[in-house]
């Protein structure tokens, strides 16, 4: 069936009583103008032909619908489209419950990682056939750390390692007992005492960056670069104190590495906020996101510790 509207040239303005192009046809249309006015001049004609001078541009609601002619319907706009429940879609509500879960989710696999770790260096500090089974095999020390390097390496660089359940909670899970492992036999070489002290101003200092992180409006994420070079600056520091060693040199590079890693952590928790950050982490990557976290906790802990041990000495 042909459609009607395809019988109208240009756009689909009828051709009869429209104009073919350039000025209107002379005379009067049919009919007659309307009558003069009243002591002025004639005014423009009321017509059909609209209210510009010679009769030009279209009325306000354009031409009148001729017979056979089918008036589209009235768009909504550029891309619009028909909400069957005539309600409109509030994607940023539901930008914010992915964040919501998402970062409910890391805290709680955060969780998990940090009482394994705690645990074991529980063990350590408080269980003393524990410390001589390792002492007596040390080889399980570095086999640890072997273990730890390359499972690290693997979530960091293959993003199929990090993304895909189950492996990526494997790898994950076999990263944080190396880790309580190695963490176990560094803190078995402190007292009780200084252990205990480490784990709690570890965690009110976790929990006061945290929450400082979540509230501040400053924009930690564009501070990458200048963490990165801080970092590399702390890695040949470290160097250098391993030949020159000495009570001030180990408080000063310790107290370094524990301001550091809680700018880390405060980088890291606003990562995983997005919002109004400039940079953000995808929902997706919660195994890396939980992996940024527990090391920097781990790191604050160690350089507390260090602290600790070294003033006591």
């Amino acid at each position: 069936m042909q459609d009607p509207n395809q019988q109208y040239n240009y756009g689909g303005y009828p051709p009869q009583g429209g104009y073919g192009g350039g000025y209107p046809p002379q005379g009067p249309p049919q009919g007659g103008y309307p009558p003069y006015g009243q002591g002025g001049a004639q005014p423009y004609p009321q017509g059909p032909y609209g209210q510009g001078p010679y009769g030009q541009g279209p009325p306000p609601g354009g031409y009148a619908p001729q017979p056979g002619f089918i008036q589209p319907p009235p768009a909504t706009g550029y891309g619009a489209y028909d909400d069957p429940e005539g309600q409109p879609k509030n994607f940023s509500f539901d930008d914010q419950s992915i964040r919501r879960g998402f970062i409910r989710k890391v805290y709680i696999i955060l969780m998990g990682q940090l009482l394994v770790t705690f645990g074991a260096v529980a063990l350590f500090v408080f269980h003393s056939g524990t410390r001589m089974f390792v002492a007596r095999n040390q080889w399980l020390f570095w086999v640890a750390l072997a273990v730890l390097i390359v499972t690290m390496l693997c979530m960091a660089c293959c993003e199929s390692v990090r993304r895909q359940t189950p492996t990526n909670f494997i790898f994950l899970a076999i990263f944080t007992v190396a880790q309580s492992f190695l963490l176990g036999v560094s803190a078995s070489r402190y007292g009780p005492t200084e252990v205990l002290m480490a784990v709690g101003i570890t965690a009110a200092v976790c929990l006061a960056l945290t929450l400082f992180a979540m509230q501040t409006k400053v924009d930690f994420t564009m501070m990458g670069g200048i963490l990165l070079a801080c970092m590399v600056v702390f890695m040949i520091f470290g160097i250098v104190a391993i030949f020159f060693k000495g009570k001030i040199i180990t408080l000063v590079y310790a107290s370094f590495g524990a301001l550091l890693f809680s700018v880390y952590l405060i980088y890291d928790t606003q990562l995983m906020m997005g919002g109004d950050h400039k940079y953000s982490i995808s929902p997706e990557e919660y195994i890396f996101a939980a992996l940024n976290l527990y090391l920097d906790v781990v790191n604050i802990f160690i350089y507390i510790l260090t602290i600790i041990g070294a003033s006591r000495d």
